[in-house]
């Protein structure tokens, strides 16, 4: 099968013929990728972003971690799936195991012994994957849903859902800020927007807030030209009641909080660089004195599909809209290397292998 190939960390990635994929055991499950979005954390690998941390995949690997397709093959084990489902594979793998206090609650992206696939096992810049366990890790694709759409409910727009939905519980008539207008930011304001929110963009690019405001966006803000948390509080007059930093940037993560209103909530979901390692110095009196919130997401439990799907059919979210580029797999790898200078506007996804 083609697939993209991690060989060596800061170059261009091959596109090459590689063996396809075996079942490791009888809870597996083989699936032919149809669609795989090019998501910022295959940058961040690439660049061994998070080395520091030990989220660092062996080499070689096949990158891609936000993919949808069709079951190919099961192993003797599984019984939810069998071949010709169309089938999401969030990239939280979780082992299902009763003696995992998190799976048996539910909360497979909590899971004791996580494994994101892309980065601890072959992912979707290959045709054909290996899913583990896969009856407590495959979601069933609806057929209303095309595969270019369905490729990043695997993990952008999944886990814009779970944090600004159900972590940060956004509600009709509240204001909402998003620091970063990549696919985690534009999923986040669309799904905000969708609820009857006020939502307002911030980004350093003319091209990304305009493409805010075409997926949602009230208001936005070019962080470049003017104070960003001066100009939010003018806005809303006061502050925001939810802030989403997307980025993971100190200095996003701390505008987020300070763009607030008392008693207002942040919702973290970018995850910091090798820059920061992990730590970053909050406002922590002034959050205090406002009772501000601080929340923490990542991905999303396979159990709040259903609501997330449910949402999706009742026609105000339009995976459509926030997706800009349907592309090969030979244009991925110049891509994946365009987003040290952020270039890449709303959501590019391969869906062709020859």
């Amino acid at each position: 099968m083609r697939a993209m190939v991690l060989e060596k960390f800061k170059e261009i990635m091959p596109v090459k013929d590689v063996a396809e994929p075996k079942l490791s055991d009888g809870n597996s499950a083989i699936v032919r990728v149809e669609a795989n979005g090019i998501c910022r954390s295959d940058w961040h690998w690439w660049m061994q972003d998070w080395g520091w941390a030990g989220i660092e995949p062996e080499l070689p690997r096949i990158l891609g971690h936000e993919f949808c397709g069709v079951v190919e093959e099961t192993g003797k084990n599984v019984t939810d799936f069998k071949k010709g489902d169309r089938v999401i594979v969030p990239f939280t793998i979780g082992d299902g195991d009763h003696n995992c206090s998190h799976c048996m609650e539910g909360k497979n992206n909590l899971c004791d012994n996580l494994s994101i696939i892309g980065c601890g096992s072959d992912g979707g810049y290959g045709k054909y994957v290996n899913v583990q366990n896969a009856d407590f890790n495959l979601v069933t694709l609806p057929e209303s849903i095309e595969f270019f759409e369905g490729s990043v409910l695997g993990c952008r727009f999944m886990t814009s859902y779970h944090g600004i939905v159900e972590r940060a519980g956004i509600q009709p008539g509240e204001t909402l800020v998003v620091y970063g207008a990549g696919g985690i930011g534009m999923s986040a304001m669309h799904i905000a927007a969708s609820m009857g929110a006020f939502v307002i963009a911030v980004d350093i690019s003319d091209e990304k807030l305009d493409k805010a405001r075409s997926i949602g966006a009230n208001a936005v803000v070019n962080a470049k030209n003017v104070n960003p948390v001066e100009a939010v509080t003018e806005i809303t007059k006061g502050g925001v009641d939810v802030s989403l930093d997307a980025l993971g940037g100190r200095e996003t993560t701390v505008n987020g909080v300070l763009s607030l209103k008392k008693g207002g909530r942040h919702i973290q979901i970018g995850l910091t660089s090798a820059l920061e390692k992990g730590e970053v110095a909050l406002p922590v009196d002034i959050m205090i004195t406002k009772e501000n919130s601080f929340i923490s997401s990542l991905g999303m439990p396979r159990l709040e599909y259903p609501k997330m799907l449910s949402h999706i059919a009742n026609g105000n979210i339009r995976l459509k809209d926030l997706i800009t580029k349907r592309v090969s797999i030979d244009e991925a790898p110049a891509i994946i290397s365009s987003m040290a200078e952020f270039k890449p506007v709303g959501m590019s996804v391969v869906d062709r292998w020859q």
